[in-house]
Formats: structure tokens, sequence, C-alpha cells
């Protein structure tokens, strides 16, 4: 379902990291009905070209050692659905790609040890990583859908996106926030390494990039830049 941007082009991405790369949810000026979906192996393959602003779910900024304030901050607000944000991911991680025994030593040797999920996504930090600069982050923020489902649902976190109730919930709350083509999105990305939840949290990320460009988005920031110069924080 990756139309053609000359004729319907969007204005706003949503990014989740997923099996077959990344799925990206792309949203034009008519809104959420006209919303439409693609999976691309590669970050760089991605079409940012046009685009006002993007939110993806993926980690931008890491310090050296010790812990993101924004991860924290974000916890604390998730509850109970806490552990649904990483802690402790850290940049000399990167170069432990493909080694897990070594990354966890490594981070316990730095007062952490690595959860196997968190070491999962090293990959994709450092595509982003390698592509991104610090004036990037204007119109590339790092968010979480986790927490912008929580504001969609007007506060407290949804049962897990592993669950059936999690997943209908998720829709439902899309759809009423205007994704009349959700279905079609779902079919479109079906087999090409993007599971539903992948497709559903790029969806409400769409909506924090719109939000984010129009003033109305909340940042998590703990004021804080990594090595690189990038700013470490989490919109919603």
């Amino acid at each position: 379902m990756q139309r053609n941007f000359r004729r319907n082009p969007a204005v706003f991405c949503g990014i989740d990291g997923s099996r077959g790369g990344w799925t990206a949810v792309f949203l034009p000026k008519s809104g959420p009905a006209g919303a439409w979906a693609g999976v691309y192996p590669r970050w760089a393959a991605i079409p940012f070209k046009g685009l006002v602003m993007a939110a993806v779910d993926m980690p931008i900024g890491l310090p050296e050692t010790g812990r993101r304030g924004c991860d924290q901050q974000a916890r604390d607000l998730l509850g109970k659905a806490r552990s649904r944000v990483f802690l402790h991911l850290r940049r000399p991680l990167l170069g432990f790609i493909g080694d897990y025994r070594a990354a966890n030593a490594w981070a316990k040797q730095d007062g952490k040890g690595l959860s196997v999920q968190a070491f999962n996504i090293l990959p994709k930090i450092r595509e982003i990583d390698a592509w991104i600069a610090p004036k990037d982050q204007a119109r590339l923020k790092e968010a979480h859908p986790e927490l912008a489902f929580a504001r969609l649902n007007g506060g407290p976190a949804l049962p897990s996106k592993a669950t059936p109730q999690g997943l209908r919930l998720r829709k439902r709350l899309l759809r009423a926030a205007g994704f009349t083509g959700l279905d079609e999105m779902l079919r479109a990305v079906k087999g090409r390494g993007a599971k539903p939840d992948d497709l559903l949290d790029a969806c409400v990320l769409t909506l924090t990039a719109r939000r984010a460009a129009q003033g109305k988005a909340v940042c998590l920031d703990s004021g804080a830049r990594d090595g690189r110069g990038l700013k470490m924080e989490i919109w919603y």
C-alpha cells in the first residue's frame, strides 16, 4: 500500500521497527482517513522528502553510561506498564552488536546488565544513529507508542499489545481517531515482516508527529545531549 506520493503527498509519518525493517505510516493533510503504510528494509529507504514531521519508536541519543532521564520519566508515567520502556541503553553497546554475552558483560561492568529485548534493537538504533545529525531532530522526534496510546485513551496505559484485548482496544482508539482504512493497511503489510501491532504503533505515532508539528505534543526531556550532540527526549 505504498501510494503515489505526488498525488497524495504525506506531511506526517510514524515509524516502528519491525522484523521486515521499518513499518511506516504516512498521513496526508486530509488526515488519518487518507493514511497509507509501507514496510522498508532499510532506514535510508524511507521517503522523508516533503515530510513536515516524523516520529519513530526507537532511542535517539545515548549516554556513555547510566540511564536517560526521559526513559525514567516515561516509565513513571506508564506505572504498572513501565517495563515497556527500556532502561540503560548506552552508546558503547553499539559496538557489541551480534554478541549478547559481550554486550551484557560490558553493561554489568558499567553498573547494569542488558536485557535480550534491549540488545535486539541495537542494530536499529545504530542504523538511525548513522543517519541522523542533531539538526535532523527538528523534524524527526523520538516517540513512544505506549505513551501515545495512553494519551489517546485519556490517561491510563493500555493492556499489553500481545493480548487480543490490547490489540482490539488499540484498533478501536485508532478508528475513533479517524483511521478508517486500518484494515486495508493491515492487509498491505501482512507477510512483509510487520506484525499487526507494528502497524498500529506506527499509526499512533503519526498523531504524535502531527501534534509535535502543531506545538501540542508533550516532550519528556532531561535537558541532556549525548556525545554526538543529540537530544535525549521522548515525545507523545
